[in-house]
């Protein structure tokens, strides 16, 4: 699972403050109910709209399906979801990632034991299609 945005924390904050001061000065001048009603609106907008912000790092691609149903391919960047509707299931990684194997022994030519490690460099070209296509990419790598 995904962490948390911090934008999208200060967004909560700022919306809910914002939120707070109008049912503050609703109180101060009526003294009623409607700024008990003001504030608890803020709080369901900011809760919403804190859900919907996602920001992707520089090397990150993102894939949004829509009730199930491939949307679009986004990041880098700030990008908005519906809450509901809107899921992000795949946070892909397009850098250089590698995978190292443990020592094989094998023969060479004139049958000398030798001792071979190796590692694999990969990096994924198309997110879609490794987030799509493939149950766990990083696992079929390996």
């Amino acid at each position: 699972m995904r962490k948390s945005s911090s934008f999208a924390a200060l967004i909560f904050i700022v919306i809910l403050g914002i939120g707070c001061v109008l049912a503050y000065i609703t109180y101060s001048i009526t003294a009623n109910m409607a700024s008990q009603w003001i504030a608890v609106i803020a709080f369901i907008i900011a809760f919403f709209v804190s859900l919907s912000i996602k920001v992707a790092d520089q090397w990150e691609r993102v894939v949004i399906l829509r009730l199930g149903k491939f949307l679009s391919l986004k990041g880098p960047g700030l990008f908005l979801i519906i809450p509901v509707i809107d899921t992000v299931p795949y946070w892909i990684d397009t850098r250089v990632i590698t995978a190292s194997f443990k020592a094989e022994k094998t023969l060479t030519k004139d049958t000398v034991p030798v001792d071979v490690d190796a590692v694999l460099f990969w990096k994924v070209i198309d997110p879609k299609k490794a987030a799509l296509d493939v149950a766990d990419y990083q696992s079929a790598i390996s």
